[in-house]
């Protein structure tokens, strides 16, 4: 440590009032985070891109510093998804503060991961006060039944008014009105649900496990 001869020439005085950091709360206990090591936590941050087309909401899992679980999700831009898609590789093992220095290719998520090291560093956390915090896989839990993002669409114009394009349960195909044309429900596909229908309706015939390519008989 290289000390400027004005310091050098100071006398001591003690710091006779700090007595170290505030305690955190984090996963039912109160803690002094001195060390990447001592943060653990589930938490989410939410990131926009600088021309604001997209946004993204960035939910990790983090024990003793080190980010075990990562759910990206993303709206509004294509090219965002794609970016979610390498940053899910990119963070499992990383620390938390390796996370908040690395590139994650999309301002969005950057943004978001910057917010979220707030979050969890402060100890406003979702697991701030459950023993043991929330297992690997909690992420999951956030996208319900069917695993697919909570999406909330809707549209509307002064001359014709709202149209429900997409709610939490799934993709909108109606919107009930009444006798003054004013919404009083909404008829909806679940898409999860539909998916795994048609997943239990395919089938295979032969020897397909055998095939080392499987192509398109409709383009290929």
């Amino acid at each position: 440590m290289i000390y400027s001869k004005e310091v050098e020439e100071m006398c001591p005085v003690a710091q006779g009032v700090h007595h170290g950091c505030a305690p955190i709360p984090e996963e039912a206990k109160w803690v002094q985070a001195k060390k990447v090591e001592d943060i653990s936590g589930f938490t989410h941050g939410v990131g926009w891109c600088a021309p604001q087309q997209g946004a993204c909401k960035l939910s990790l899992n983090v024990k003793e510093g080190i980010i075990q679980e990562a759910l990206v999700e993303t709206i509004g831009c294509s090219g965002m998804t794609h970016s979610a898609a390498m940053a899910a590789e990119i963070l499992p093992g990383l620390t938390v503060m390796e996370a908040l220095n690395t590139d994650l290719v999309c301002d969005a998520i950057n943004t978001a991961m910057r917010e979220l090291f707030l979050q969890i560093v402060y100890g406003r956390t979702q697991s701030a006060f459950s023993e043991e915090g929330l297992p690997v896989g909690a992420g999951l839990e956030d996208l319900g039944k069917g695993l697919r993002s909570q999406v909330g669409t809707m549209y509307g114009t002064l001359k014709k008014g709202p149209r429900y394009l997409e709610m939490a349960e799934g993709y909108v195909t109606g919107i009930a009105l009444d006798k003054d044309d004013q919404i009083i429900g909404y008829q909806f596909v679940s898409l999860g649900k539909m998916t795994d229908f048609i997943k239990k309706a395919k089938g295979q015939y032969g020897r397909v496990d055998d095939a080392v390519k499987i192509i398109d008989p409709r383009k290929e």
